[in-house]
């Protein structure tokens, strides 16, 4: 039965049809009324003017043209065959080029027929041709419309061979609207309306198909875009809600023996203000009774790791048990040897388990977890195996926790009968936009400033013309004791891509570089783990000076004394990655420098990544600038709308919306906690008639 007309399946529409609808399904997944309702234009046009070949004076703009086409012939063949037609008015000729679909445009189109042909020129050797034009007959033409704003609708060569056309999608969408507009419900409160100062849904998307002018378009747009930001943020607020009225945990209202002792003899340098602030947020969290669930963003070297070790202190202070799941091996063991070793001389039992634990001592550390002895567990994926039980979990603390899925996380704290409370770290600073939609159930923490003694790490941007300067500047700090990391992007040389490769740079290296008086590690992906692990270890100890290695060396090296990275083709890296190896260096007290080596041939793009990485070390500031560049997709390494169900408002360009958005949701939670007001019911409707998996979020 069909609750509503919008669940209307999309055949019953006049003019699709059963095998129509199959066609939209497969081609945009359009179901329904309300899923055609909501496929919307991508750009708006004006067809109210017809233009000649002769006034075609850029290719700038969209034109209307119409005439006879004179000739239609193939070119090429096989994979790289196009259709080639010539157009002529009373003005002159033009051709009109097709790469795909040929069959059906050939039998289409009639040579001296003539056509009303939409679309944007090309300027191909002095010339002005169309590529895929849109190219309907003249004489079926309907009569042409007024309006400057026409919605424009995307669709694919095989939605065209089936009569979708751009031009048939408006004809469609005004039959869907005719039957639909009276029906479309409200999904805001009037409260909320009126404070946003919104149109009605029905306006708004009556107006994003058919503008009569750019203010309705823009008062439609805003309505829309509020609506997505909005729900996520009601949603995922209103999850934070019921988690902490549902969801109770221990309360650690015990600063003890472990904390104090830490605090006072072990500490390894002075807390910074940010540290405090945070340690602050997550006692008054720990201390509450009700789960915490903290997000702990800071930048490489910002002293997140001691202020989760502070924490887990908390939770052994309050005769509980602590463990940190790490996303690698080399990772999971840097974190327990800097724990073990700022916990030396205090009676806190501290173990690794990784997929590389040998099977007596996996049992042994079973058992002493178990009873209890062992108190902090830190390791890898193997945390979440069933045999792994806890005799009582108080604290979870995951790191780079993007990189664990939902389920992997979720099995941590089912090893508790109470709830642990959950410490999540990111070393990747997330921008605001970003963190208020993927993490907007979390508390956020952030540590924004560097401990004592770290100085900033200095960066400078040369070409291969630069490269015996920059030879000559590693001899330098070598020959200081200091040591150098080399990152190529590629392991092996390329045919496809102009890259500097690890195998080829570690010959010049070499040559510039010879033993014995230098000794060099090299690190790459194909090495098996034994062998990284070694190369690593030899840097660390000292016994090599230079490190060639590609990005495998991006997390989990800790080597203090080193002091260069270069980066090889650095024009090949996101802002974030580059931040995240310059993140390497700059670990001890000396002055450390990042080089980024790069070719003339530089994107605008790139070029702007690399003036970013010399101006700035603010890794929240770089962070934005990554968001602005690639997109919230790119950065999460999904499609934005497969990722927050964003359709039209946008992270990057629509973070005033957002903010008021996420304002509005928390006031009307602070309101009406569990949304039972009867002018809070079409909000109501619309979370439960919502198709989006939520779950995706946080």
């Amino acid at each position: 039965m069909v609750r509503h007309i919008l669940d209307t399946p999309v055949e019953y529409l006049k003019g699709i049809g059963p095998s129509r609808a199959e066609m939209l399904r497969k081609e945009i997944e359009i179901r329904t009324f309300g899923d055609l309702l909501h496929y919307y234009p991508f750009r708006y046009v004006d067809r109210s003017k017809f233009y000649t070949v002769r006034e075609i004076d850029s290719d700038a703009a969209w034109v209307q043209l119409k005439g006879r086409i004179t000739a239609m012939q193939t070119a090429g063949s096989g994979k790289v065959s196009r259709l080639v037609m010539t157009f002529r008015d009373s003005s002159g000729e033009t051709e009109l080029v097709f790469f795909q679909g040929l069959k059906w445009i050939r039998e289409k189109v009639q040579v001296g027929r003539e056509y009303i042909v939409f679309g944007k020129p090309n300027l191909f050797q002095g010339k002005y041709n169309f590529t895929h034009p849109d190219i309907e007959p003249a004489d079926e033409e309907i009569q042409v419309q007024q309006e400057p704003l026409q919605p424009y609708y995307s669709s694919s060569e095989k939605l065209k061979s089936r009569g979708f056309t751009p031009r048939n999608f408006v004809r469609i969408m005004r039959t869907l609207l005719s039957q639909v507009v009276q029906a479309i419900p409200e999904t805001l409160s009037p409260q909320v309306m009126r404070q946003a100062k919104l149109i009605s849904r029905a306006e708004a998307l009556f107006n994003i198909h058919f503008p009569k002018d750019p203010l309705s378009l823009a008062k439609a747009q805003e309505r829309i875009k509020f609506d997505e930001l909005f729900f996520i943020q009601l949603q995922l607020l209103r999850l934070k809600y019921i988690r902490m009225e549902k969801v109770k945990s221990r309360s650690f209202v015990k600063i003890g023996e472990f904390f104090n002792a830490f605090y006072h003899n072990n500490l390894p340098f002075e807390l910074t203000s940010a540290q405090k602030k945070v340690i602050r947020e997550i006692r008054a969290d720990l201390g509450s009774g009700k789960q915490m669930n903290r997000l702990l963003q800071g930048d490489v070297g910002s002293g997140k790791t001691l202020v989760a070790l502070m924490s887990m202190l908390i939770a052994l202070d309050n005769d509980c048990q602590a463990c940190l799941m790490a996303p690698t091996e080399i990772l999971a063991a840097q974190h327990y040897k800097t724990i073990s070793r700022m916990l030396q001389g205090l009676p806190a039992e501290v173990a690794l388990l990784t997929g590389s634990t040998r099977k007596a001592h996996r049992a042994e550390l079973h058992a002493r977890l178990q009873d209890g002895r062992l108190q902090i567990l830190i390791g890898t994926h193997a945390l979440i195996q069933e045999q792994v039980q806890f005799k009582n979990l108080g604290l979870v603390v995951i790191d780079e926790q993007h990189r664990f899925g939902v389920a992997q996380r979720a099995r941590l704290w089912e090893k508790s009968a109470i709830p642990p409370h959950v410490l999540v770290m990111t070393a990747t600073p997330i921008p605001r936009t970003l963190a208020m939609t993927l993490y907007g159930d979390l508390d956020v923490s952030v540590i924004d400033e560097l401990p004592p003694g770290r100085k900033p790490v200095k960066t400078y941007h040369f070409y291969e013309k630069d490269r015996l300067k920059v030879f000559r500047f590693m001899k330098d700090q070598i020959s200081q004791g200091r040591q150098v990391y080399v990152v190529y992007p590629i392991i092996n040389e390329s045919d496809k891509l102009e890259l500097q490769d690890l195998m080829d740079g570690m010959d010049t290296v070499s040559r510039y570089f010879p033993l014995p008086e230098y000794q060099i590690s090299i690190v790459h992906g194909q090495l098996k783990a034994a062998e990284k692990e070694s190369e690593m270890k030899r840097f660390l100890e000292k016994k090599t000076q230079i490190m060639v290695a590609t990005t495998v060396i991006e997390v989990g090296v800790d080597v203090p004394n080193a002091s260069v990275m270069v980066i090889e083709n650095a024009e090949r890296f996101g802002l974030s990655q580059l931040h995240q190896l310059r993140g390497r260096v700059g670990r001890g007290a000396d002055q450390s420098h990042c080089i980024l080596m790069s070719s003339y041939k530089l994107t605008t793009d790139g070029r702007k990544r690399l003036e970013t990485m010399v101006r700035t070390t603010d890794g929240f500031e770089i962070a934005e600038a990554d968001l602005h560049l690639r997109g919230p997709g790119d950065l999460q390494g999904t499609q934005q709308s497969g990722l927050v169900g964003l359709k039209l408002a946008s992270l990057v360009k629509d973070e005033k919306l957002l903010r008021l958005a996420r304002e509005l949701a928390y006031r009307t939670l602070d309101e009406d906690p569990r949304l039972e007001s009867p002018e809070n019911q079409p909000m109501v409707k619309h979370l439960q008639s919502s198709e989006f998996d939520w779950g995706k979020i946080s």
